[in-house]
């Protein structure tokens, strides 16, 4: 039996790390955890960590975080606004308290983007401090991502090793989807920060049973809830049934601790929901997303089981039905491994998988209470439940949602590979840690192979360097020098793939809907971009007028020039955004050509679905640069009107909104599908004399369920009655001037 089965329980104040062999260390010195109860202890120097803690140990977490900070602030404004849909909303919420409060995408209040606020709140704050800019919406993401770092090596290293936190906090760190979403606006770098805090909570309610971590646990996934709705309770089971067995306390009282938790996460997320159920539909915004203006219906439909089955009312393709999933690739056990999602998420997941098991093994004989498999049973919980869902939810799926398993996998990482190395004397040991290294360096030699002419000499070097590595860790009678220059080189080769894939990621810009990270893979239709938006597919170039000062706009494949371009994304047959003439999605050539990711036509191409990027014409599954002409028209007077336009669909709308700093309405919500608001409603504005102009170019609604005619019926009514006139390719009418019957 492994003495590692039998760890002494964690001092309250530090860890208990196991030494080597196994044996768990000794317990801190009583200075550093229980001397003095009851007196504030304040460090003398943060720089040096914990009494018990080698020299290196604090100085090597300072250097990670400031390495994590510098690679995810480096050329951060290139992406300009990300994704605008959001950018929007942050630029309205920092205007409006109103729509601070219930997200909306203007500050007028017409309509709420398709999920809840809490992801909008700190960087409409940023903006209402600093201004609105590239680096105000993006600085605050790049703070999550930070965060997250510290907090899961602060998880990690409580009950293992610091070696092992700064290695789960690098995985994580170098995660190439990671270093997307941590530098882009959309809900996820929250989340993944949230769930991460809620691990850390449990884990340390595991250790004496203390009820407020179990509530604070509790609270971060209300929070959760309020970013991006029922994904936040992916990892509920896990947790829940890890602690109702494992903590240190009768049944009973775990049960009751685990009441109060739900009751702590029923207010933290409840109190917005109760709000706005509650609040006069007629003096809010609308629900965006919905199809009967309720936030309910949303979750636990759009957002929630239509993700599952594939009957999403209101998306692009329309209310599918079960087996829709092939709409956003193929489901199945691989498909976290396949294509290019493999190159987000998957460098080391099978590693996480085995040394997952690896520790399930060596702990099997611990007793009930044992936090070092609860923390594997905790992390891996978390990974299986949420990787399940991806793998095979038929609705909606976008790649860069699996940042969501990233800390799952570096935790995994961490642990396994240290708790390993601590049984290398045992040979099955020393083999399976070297196996581990093995297959972690072929498997990165094929992903790297996916993306044709990309570094070519780094998959072989991988393999190679991976191989070495493993061979010599199992060489253990070679002394210590050369095992500890073998696990160097197996770090080195595990982690040399996702790291050139994060490096070209922050290198690229990425905007609109459609963001992936990493360089384009041969054989998919994924590239950087992705496959689709916050509601669907969609994006918009983010370029011209729609752009802050200064931002450079590349086109949505994320990459100026010929870097990063590559095959479509994975979208429905026709709604990919690629046109006849071989254009992408934001208008710019496959052939990495155009100044600025700005196509290099007159405005006349395109103008429907999935046209982006030429003046006055976005639709759907494109955004629009807005011209100066067209941004002076639409400011002539703007103080006179609720909005200075209108336009259908959220993406379209934000360009003009990012661009004017104006209200614009968006018909049919991100999708142009959703009844809101109706033809009554809009004649009526019109009438009062609210708006002033409507866009023409966007189109969409057509397929999206009860409402999806709305739009249509807005946009014909408008071309019956108003005359067109065309300003640097932009299509407008002057809602105060009736065309002559």
């Amino acid at each position: 039996m492994s003495t590692a089965s039998t760890p002494a329980a964690p001092d309250p104040g530090g860890s208990t790390a196991p030494a080597a062999g196994g044996a768990p260390a000794a317990a801190p010195p009583a200075t550093a955890a229980g001397a003095g109860r009851g007196r504030v202890r304040i460090p003398g120097r943060p720089w040096r960590g914990r009494a018990e803690d080698p020299a290196w140990a604090r100085p090597a977490l300072l250097a990670l975080l400031a390495a994590t900070a510098l690679l995810y602030l480096w050329n951060l404004d290139s992406s300009g606004y990300a994704n605008s849909f959001y950018s929007a909303a942050v630029q309205a919420g920092s205007e409006s308290w109103k729509a601070f409060f219930f997200g909306s995408s203007d500050a007028a209040n017409s309509i709420t983007v398709d999920k809840p606020p809490a992801a909008l709140w700190p960087m409409a704050l940023s903006v209402r401090l600093f201004g609105l800019g590239s680096w105000q919406i993006l600085v605050p993401e790049v703070l999550m991502g930070v965060a997250t770092v510290a907090v899961l090596h602060a998880a990690v290293r409580r009950r293992f090793t610091p070696a092992a936190g700064l290695i789960a906090g690098a995985v994580l760190a170098l995660t190439p989807v990671a270093a997307l979403m941590f530098r882009f606006n959309n809900p996820d770098a929250l989340l993944a920060l949230l769930m991460t805090v809620t691990v850390y909570c449990v884990l340390r309610a595991l250790e004496q049973a203390r009820t407020g971590w179990l509530l604070a646990a509790g609270a971060a996934v209300g929070l959760a809830f309020l970013t991006k709705t029922l994904q936040a309770f992916l990892i509920l089971p896990p947790l829940a049934v890890v602690y109702a067995v494992c903590a240190p306390t009768r049944l009973r009282r775990r049960l009751g601790q685990l009441a109060l938790a739900a009751a702590a996460l029923l207010v933290a997320g409840g109190w917005w929901v109760a709000v706005v159920e509650l609040w006069p539909a007629s003096s809010r915004p609308y629900i965006g997303g919905s199809q009967g203006n309720s936030f309910l219906e949303l979750t636990f439909g759009y957002n929630g089981f239509g993700r599952i089955n594939g009957n999403e009312v209101g998306s692009v393709g329309g209310g599918g039905g079960p087996g829709g999933g092939g709409r956003w690739g193929e489901t199945g056990l691989d498909r976290l491994f396949a294509g290019n999602i493999g190159g987000q998420i998957a460098w080391l997941l099978p590693a996480a998988l085995v040394l997952l098991a690896a520790g399930l093994v060596l702990t099997r004989t611990a007793r009930r209470t044992d936090t070092a498999r609860a923390a594997f049973l905790v992390w891996g919980g978390a990974l299986l439940s949420t990787a399940a869902v991806f793998s095979f939810m038929a609705g909606i799926f976008h790649e860069y949602y699996t940042v969501a398993l990233a800390p799952y996998i570096a935790a995994l990482v961490g642990m396994g590979a240290t708790m390993l190395w601590e049984e290398r004397a045992r040979l099955p040991w020393a083999v399976c840690l070297a196996g581990t290294v093995a297959l972690t360096a072929w498997w990165s030699s094929r992903l790297l192979d996916r993306s044709e002419d990309y570094l070519p000499w780094l998959s072989p070097a991988v393999l190679v360097a991976g191989l070495l590595a493993a061979a010599g860790l199992t060489a253990v009678r070679l002394g210590r020098r050369v095992v500890l220059a073998s696990a160097g080189l197996a770090l080195a080769a595990s982690l040399a793939g996702p790291a050139a894939y994060a490096a070209t990621t922050v290198n690229s810009a990425h905007t609109g809907s459609l963001v992936t990270a990493g360089p384009a893979v041969s054989g998919t239709r994924g590239g950087p971009g992705g496959q689709g938006g916050p509601g669907g597919p969609g994006g918009q170039d983010g370029a011209g007028g729609a752009q802050p000062p200064g931002a450079r706009g590349q086109g949505q494949d994320g990459a100026a020039g010929g870097q990063g371009r590559g095959p479509r994304g994975m979208l429905p047959p026709g709604q990919d955004g690629t046109r006849a003439d071989g254009r992408g999605q934001d208008g710019t050539r496959q052939d990495g050509t155009g100044q600025d990711g700005i196509p290099q036509d007159d405005g006349r191409r395109g103008g429907g679905p999935g046209t982006g990027g030429s003046p006055g014409t976005g639709g759907l599954l494109g955004g629009t640069r807005v011209s100066e002409e067209a941004r002076s028209r639409l400011l002539q007077d703007a103080g006179s009107y609720t909005w200075v336009a209108a336009a259908v669909g959220a993406q379209n709308a934000a360009s003009f909104q990012l661009a004017t700093g104006e209200p614009v309405m968006p018909v049919g919500g991100f999708n142009g599908s959703d009844p809101s608001p109706t033809l009554e409603q809009f004649r009526d504005h019109v009438a009062d004399g609210r708006i002033h102009w409507f866009i023409g170019g966007g189109e969409g609604g057509g397929r999206g369920g009860p409402g999806g005619g709305t739009s249509t019926e807005i946009s014909s009514w408008v071309a019956e009655n108003f005359t067109a006139v065309t300003v640097d390719g932009t299509t407008l009418y002057d809602l105060s001037a009736p065309a002559a019957s």
